[in-house]
């Protein structure tokens, strides 16, 4: 789920605290207006009804006269009053509609009965409701301007940040040199965050190419001892009265060596930058190399009702280390020898350069697959023999090869190599 961005989220925030103020401004203004329109309703119905008892007190004979927007009502006489006079009590009674008009009425308790004075406000709550529509819209409008204003300003305090995230985000781990660069006008608290993130980027780059040093010279140093064992071992195999035996230990250490030159072969590779790896890398024939390594396993299956079954190959072949394409290939294959306990380990070969070994089983569930995966994104490796999983995913992830492990139906897996993935 995509979270918001800091910037949307104060903006959030503050259009939510402008509307909020802006209501509640709205309402308050709505209600300290009625307010004030009923004092001034109160005082002017009041007046008159005080006008008309006094002159009505003075002069028998005198009798109010009804105007365009003032009408007065006895209550308790035996004529007519409209409906919605009745029954209202002492006091001032906003919007009444008298006789189809709309009215604010005055009911009071005088000696000459209860009297209600209707005065006529059609005119003036037309005005009324204007003035609140127009209100609203200026609030809304008013909304809207300091939301584009809050958007622009909150988009320049913070662009350096960022800046920032969108610089970690750009970060390589096979790249050197990496900075991270703030904009002038960035905060204090930026400056310090950007200044350690730099720190730590310079401490990790020497630390890796003091792995790589490490790792070069240890590899080296290692090759002269290595290449010492192997040829006492293939003197000791050419001697014709070596007993079966000693024959059988030989050869294994033979093997040994093999794949420790192989393990060495794989720390120079990763401990180079992989643009430098021109200078150790030849035309590989993937289709000439492909039975060569099947040949060397075969001795793998004798304990097994296994077959390994090579396709037709077609011609293709890639520019890499000839060493390592080896190791990868033959460790891969090793894998699905050992989960596999009989039937037929096909090996395929796909142009431009694609190699897929499919095992029969007793095969991989996908919830072992799954626990590979896991184990190769944590850089754990696996037991057994050969130069591990984990070191293969390191090398493709490197040398940009695609590796995919997947389950076929029933209990097999699928291995799939692709040496040039955006082909």
């Amino acid at each position: 789920m995509r979270k918001l961005s800091l910037k949307n989220r104060l903006l959030f925030w503050l259009l939510g605290y402008v509307a909020a103020l802006s209501l509640t401004l709205f309402f308050g203004g709505m209600a300290v207006n009625e307010y004030a329109e009923r004092m001034v309703w109160q005082s002017l119905l009041k007046t008159e009804m005080d006008y008309y008892l006094h002159r009505a007190s003075d002069d028998s004979s005198y009798r109010w006269k009804d105007t365009d927007t003032l009408r007065l009502f006895t209550l308790n006489c035996e004529s007519a009053v409209p409906p919605t006079l009745e029954g209202l009590g002492p006091g001032l009674h906003d919007d009444v509609p008298v006789e189809g008009v709309l009215s604010v009425v005055l009911v009071d308790d005088t000696p000459r009965g209860r009297i209600a004075l209707a005065m006529d406000i059609t005119e003036f709550e037309g005005f009324e409701e204007v003035i609140v529509h127009n209100m609203l819209l200026g609030a809304a409008g008013l909304v809207l301007i300091l939301g584009a204003v809050f958007a622009w300003g909150l988009g320049r305090a913070v662009k350096p940040l960022s800046d920032l995230s969108g610089g970690i985000m750009a970060l390589q781990p096979d790249r050197k040199g990496q900075t991270l660069a703030l904009d002038t006008h960035a905060s204090s608290e930026l400056v310090v965050i950007a200044d350690a993130l730099n720190d730590y980027l310079r401490r990790n780059e020497r630390f890796v190419e003091r792995e790589r040093a490490f790792i070069d010279s240890a590899s080296h140093e290692l090759r002269t001892p290595i290449a010492v064992i192997a040829g006492a071992a293939e003197l000791a195999l050419e001697q014709p009265g070596l007993g079966a035996t000693a024959r059988a230990q030989m050869t294994r250490v033979k093997r040994t060596t093999q794949d420790v030159e192989q393990l060495i072969g794989l720390l120079l590779v990763l401990a180079k930058d992989p643009s430098r790896l021109a200078n150790i890398s030849d035309q590989v024939p993937l289709d000439q190399l492909l039975p060569e390594i099947v040949e060397d396993h075969r001795y793998l299956t004798r304990d097994k009702v296994l077959v390994l079954r090579l396709d037709e190959l077609p011609a293709c072949g890639i520019f890499a280390p000839m060493m390592i394409v080896q190791a990868a290939i033959g460790n891969l294959l090793r894998n699905a020898i050992e989960h596999s306990d009989r039937g037929e380990i096909r090996i395929r070969l796909e142009t431009p350069a694609k190699v897929i070994i499919e095992d029969p089983g007793h095969g991989m569930s996908p919830e072992e697959i799954s626990a590979i995966y896991t184990r190769l994104a944590r850089g754990e490796g696996r037991g057994g023999g050969g130069i591990g999983l984990e070191l293969i995913s390191r090398l493709c992830n490197h040398l940009g090869w695609a590796l995919d492990i997947s389950a076929q139906a029933g209990t097999g897996t699928r291995t799939t190599l692709d040496f040039v993935p955006d082909a």
